[in-house]
């Protein structure tokens, strides 16, 4: 264990630890400015931006001995010794000076770059730039350059950071984007015949320090400062890559990746990023109904709660009950379904949903992974379902009880952004006496149900999620569920007679407790999750069934 000194403040480095000067700053709470840095990619110092002062400190003396010129901390190990001046007036001349140079060519359009609001070059002008410009204020061109069908470049708001090009080949792997020319006129752009449409293309856009890097899908959208970010986990793949979604008034805008080390580091696929938009798709499913012989009517949420739970019990007087848990669901609100069905018949059948998968697991030069698991929960809805008896019963074996006439009544999850269900399949259920269908969108299955309750999207519940490598994380809700439908949570929470409004924490203490697959989650999970312990996902504790109506 060392010690480094960052303006007078003792910072402690273990030996095996490989620091720079930014990162043994940030350790003192202070913030180094820089451009071209970044934890994930390779180091080049060429923005000038984090110049400090450094020097060492001797061990016995005390004695502090300074380097003569100024160097970047992104390129100065941070050692047992090692000393950081970050505020004094050479210092503040530098930055001072970078942010002119900068400045003197790049286009002030502010008021139309979607960058205003969380620029690097914007703060770092009014934190450390010259308080008057020297240079003559000149009419300015923003030349705009498609790199590919997601990114845009706006070539003169560009501060040849190269962290897009670094990204693409280092993380990426792809290296579409160069530096093409030299000195003042250098520029990124593509390899002729080579767009910028990897998988992960969106997060140069995010990479980028200033306004140079455009989202076409968010791009004149809205402005950053009137939305409202909120920790949720990306649905789209078996990875449960941590990510903002940002929204304003119920909408969301956009969807970014959030730094986890365990999960997805800094970084997530455009599966993911741009996937979102089925959130307010104008044929999402709202309004209960209730078969009436041939057509549908109506009916409130209030009395569909209050008829469901009597007309399943009805049927398990006459026959097994069932029900289907989609991968979509957070754990809490499965085990919650899978309570109160079990409730009603201590037999019955617990299932998991269709699991969607597309190809093969898709493996990126810095080890991210696109799964080809199309869903973000299998590995807590299996735990839940085989926890009973300690079987894991599948879509299909639900099929095959219905087909043979062995279940009387079932209730069955969706919430799948993509068709999920054929006809073939619904048409095995269609003799059920009770088929309750909770879902987003319209369907095969839709069409048979005895009861239809429309569900909701991943940025409209709150809950917890189990990934491939079996690491939960939990999320809070970003927006409200269109007028007509009800999060999946408190139509359970309800049926069980539970007091107050649902919350999801409660619900995953219970689960802890009961299943021991789930205990790493008691009393809190971290904002970069917890993990869970494989070998437990195969172990029943107490028995699911709990007080409840």
């Amino acid at each position: 264990m060392g010690t480094v000194l960052v303006n007078g403040v003792e910072v402690e480095v273990a030996d095996d630890e490989r620091l720079n000067g930014i990162q043994a700053a940030a350790r003192a709470g202070v913030d180094i400015p820089r451009y071209c840095w970044h934890p994930g990619l390779s180091v080049v110092a060429s923005c000038r931006m984090c110049l400090v002062e450094t020097g060492t400190r001797n061990a016995e003396t005390g004695a502090i001995s300074m380097m003569p010129k100024l160097v970047p901390a992104c390129q100065t190990p941070a050692k047992a010794g090692t000393v950081f001046v970050t505020e004094s007036d050479a210092v503040k001349k530098a930055r001072a000076m970078v942010e002119e140079d900068l400045l003197i060519d790049h286009p002030i359009d502010c008021p139309i770059c979607d960058k205003a609001g969380e620029c690097y070059l914007q703060d770092y002008h009014f934190e450390h730039g010259q308080k008057e410009r020297r240079a003559d204020i000149r009419p300015f061109t923003s030349r705009r350059r498609d790199l590919g069908p997601t990114v845009t470049l706006f070539v003169d708001r560009c501060v040849m950071c190269s962290r897009c090009v670094r990204f693409g080949r280092e993380v990426a792997g792809t290296s579409e984007l160069l530096v093409i020319n030299r000195g003042s006129d250098e520029e990124i752009d593509v390899l002729p015949g080579f767009p910028l449409e990897n998988k992960l293309s969106g997060n140069v856009v995010d990479l980028c320090p200033v306004g140079a890097l455009g989202d076409k899908d968010f791009l004149y959208q809205q402005r950053v400062w009137f939305m409202k970010r909120h920790r949720q986990v990306c649905t789209h793949c078996a990875t449960g890559c941590s990510i903002w979604t940002e929204e304003n008034q119920d909408h969301v805008y956009r969807v970014r990746p959030r730094e986890n080390p365990h999960v997805n580091q800094w970084w997530m696929c455009d599966i993911g990023r741009y996937g979102f938009h089925y959130v307010h798709d104008a044929a999402r499913l709202v309004g209960a109904e209730r078969r009436d012989g041939n057509s549908y009517k109506p009916i409130e949420w209030t009395e569909a709660t209050a008829e469901l739970g009597p007309k399943f019990d009805e049927q398990a007087k006459r026959g097994r009950l069932a029900a289907v848990l989609s991968p979509f669901l957070t754990v809490e609100e499965a085990f919650l379904l899978a309570r109160w069905i079990r409730a009603r018949d201590v037999d019955a059948m617990l299932a998991v949903g269709p699991v969607p998968v597309e190809g093969d697991d898709e493996r990126f030069k810095s080890g991210f992974t696109i799964r080809a698991e199309r869903c973000p929960n299998r590995k807590g809805i299996e735990a839940i379902v085989r926890h009973p008896r300690g079987e894991l019963a599948t879509w299909e074996d639900v099929l095959v009880e219905a087909d043979a006439g062995r279940l009387a009544g079932v209730w069955i999850t969706g919430g799948y952004p993509k068709p999920w269900v054929d006809e073939a399949a619904a048409g095995k259920l269609a003799d059920v006496p009770l088929v309750v269908v909770q879902d987003l969108f319209g369907s095969p299955l839709w069409e048979i149900a005895t009861y239809r309750l429309p569900g909701t999207a991943f940025a409209e519940r709150e809950g917890s999620y189990v990934n491939a490598n079996h690491r939960l994380q939990s999320v809070d809700w970003a927006v409200r569920p269109p007028a007509g439908a009800r999060v999946e949570g408190s139509v359970y929470w309800q049926l069980l007679g539970m007091p107050g409004l649902y919350k999801s924490r409660r619900v995953l203490d219970d689960l802890a407790a009961t299943i021991a697959y789930f205990a790493p989650a008691a009393e809190i999970v971290p904002e970069t999750g917890v993990q869970l312990d494989a070998a437990a996902a195969q172990v029943s504790a107490a028995p699911l069934l709990a007080s409840g109506s």
